[in-house]
């Protein structure tokens, strides 16, 4: 492969397909609006912790991050198998028994589970172990929470469980998810772990960004793109791919122009829209809020590094134990924990307030322990989080080379909302543009 190719974005989707084309042998320059690349994978230091934004994990068996990351080099500090249900006055822990044996005591005797619902979760567990990857996110769809009452689950368990469970993973507690997610994630669980990097979520991006680097591309940030022209034609509403184009002219914000043989649009959903005209591309946003907090000097918080579900509210959905996981997180000496809360509610509402709920739940869950000493470090609001992704939406994503000419789309739009579907779409991207160079 030669000639020459444009990344139009420096998320995760937009590295990995630079890269590749890079490494192929073309010539590549990334255009970054932002002061840095990673896109929604991204982490701030504030008063020395170390926080990312919003809630986020790595699924270190997740196929594409097997491919195109090194865990070990991440230094990835893994959550343990499981969680703990949490109610007033009660936690009680629900592992995996393959993982952690040693907890699989204390997950049989789980009375917020029946037994007949931990056979259940093994069988399903057998059952997509054997699925071959094609057979994911394709086929007849149908919301969660349907999908569990189809397999037999009891209400006390989807309730229990997988609401504040997967609610924090699909940013749904209700469960009207599409079960393609539920069915892919959940495999992807029982292979191997989810953990964080030491460094935070940024090293993600800075290791894609390093080997980006390494392959010869140009990385440019704090460029913003206005538009991509197909040679001999205006600004486009593109249509369909064609072997035959003749290149593309892209224009940047301050009115400079590259011409380049292929483009790779790897933008926000809505900047892809806008610059593609590609009307599939999903731009119906779900939020997340992440609350951040620590305890005073010298107070611990053990839990075992699993997550703490709220099982009798949701707000928060989810507590969970950052520092505990990976110390690197917080400054000696203290603990840090992160919050979440779904919908759009909790946008709007006070600091005060969401720490306030976060301080209630942990003095009902903890009733020896006074939490009165909570702080807040800060709060993290993103409006898009994920897009959405009712029962369906997977089968009307855009192809890669939905746009006319020498353009490809790059995202997990083009796959499903997750890092695996960010990474797999640059790799994709990255083939379906080599006809053009």
């Amino acid at each position: 492969m030669d000639g020459d190719a444009t990344v139009v974005g420096g998320g995760l989707a937009g590295l990995v397909a630079a890269t590749r084309i890079a490494e192929a042998g073309a010539d590549v320059t990334l255009y970054e609006r932002r002061p840095e690349v990673g896109g929604r994978v991204r982490t701030e230091t504030v008063d020395g912790f170390t926080l990312d934004r919003g809630f986020q994990v790595l699924f270190t068996s997740y196929p594409a991050v097997v491919r195109e990351l090194d865990a070990d080099d991440l230094d990835v500090r893994e959550f343990a198998p499981g969680a703990t249900i949490c109610r007033p006055g009660s936690r009680s822990v629900l592992s995996d028994p393959f993982r952690d044996p040693r907890r699989a005591p204390a997950s049989l005797r789980n009375p917020e589970v029946s037994f007949s619902d931990k056979v259940r979760t093994l069988a399903l567990r057998y059952d997509l172990s054997k699925r071959p990857e094609n057979d994911f996110f394709v086929g007849p769809d149908a919301p969660i929470r349907e999908f569990l009452r189809d397999w037999g689950f009891d209400d006390d368990y989807v309730e229990h469980f997988v609401e504040p469970f997967y609610g924090g993973i699909t940013l749904d507690r209700s469960l009207s998810t599409s079960k393609h997610v539920f069915e892919y994630t959940f495999r992807a669980m029982s292979r191997g772990a989810i953990g964080v990097p030491a460094d935070g979520m940024r090293a993600i991006p800075e290791a894609l960004a390093a080997r980006a680097r390494a392959a010869g591309v140009t990385i440019e940030t704090g460029e913003d793109v206005e538009s991509v022209r197909i040679a001999g034609q205006g600004r486009i509403p593109f249509r369909r791919g064609r072997a035959d184009a003749e290149g593309a002219t892209v224009e940047l914000a301050d009115g400079s122009t590259r011409e380049t043989d292929a483009v790779v649009v790897a933008a926000t959903p809505p900047e892809a829209r806008r610059l593609t005209g590609v009307e599939s591309v999903p731009t119906e946003g779900v939020p997340s809020v992440t609350g951040w907090y620590t305890l005073p000097e010298g107070e611990s918080f053990e839990t075992g590094k699993r997550i703490l579900l709220n099982a009798a509210d949701d707000s928060p959905n989810a507590v969970v134990p950052m520092s505990e996981v990976a110390p690197e997180y917080a400054p000696d000496g203290r603990a840090l924990l992160a919050a979440t809360f779904l919908g759009d509610r909790p946008l709007d509402r006070p600091a005060d307030a969401l720490r306030d709920d976060v301080r209630g739940a942990l003095d009902a869950w903890y009733p020896d322990r006074d939490f009165a000493g909570l702080e807040t470090v800060d709060v993290s609001r993103v409006r898009f989080a994920q897009f959405a992704q009712p029962p369906g939406v997977h089968a009307g994503l855009p192809d890669p080379d939905d746009p006319e000419g020498p353009v490809v789309l790059a995202g997990d739009y083009t796959e499903w909302s997750s890092i695996q579907g960010a990474l797999e779409s640059g790799r994709t991207a990255a083939q379906a543009a080599g006809q053009y160079l």
